[in-house]
């Protein structure tokens, strides 16, 4: 069974990339991580911005996606060297 998609979550998806395209080069300027960008562009697209994602149900969806990615760019971000110095904090 193929799931058919509409005209607005063509749209939604391509907010989704526009706003994370346009918001991590800013936010790396600002000598801030790629993260923040992504969170800004989130809330600012998201609900309580310019409300392009409204309905809760693909807003979860889309969150599990996004906790799954955002840790995968942590991991690339994160140095070993770093995290081994870390190693007494956190255990």
């Amino acid at each position: 069974m193929a799931a058919e998609a509409s005209g607005s979550d063509l749209i939604q998806v391509v907010a989704l990339l526009a706003a994370g395209v346009v918001a991590v080069p800013i936010f790396k300027r600002m000598g801030l991580g790629s993260i923040l960008g992504y969170l800004a562009a989130g809330v600012v697209i998201g609900p309580f911005g310019i409300g392009v994602f409204s309905e809760s149900g693909a807003i979860l969806h889309v969150a599990e996606l996004g906790v799954v990615m955002f840790l995968f760019i942590i991991g690339l971000e994160m140095q070993p060297s770093r995290l081994w110095g870390l190693r007494r904090e956190i255990f």
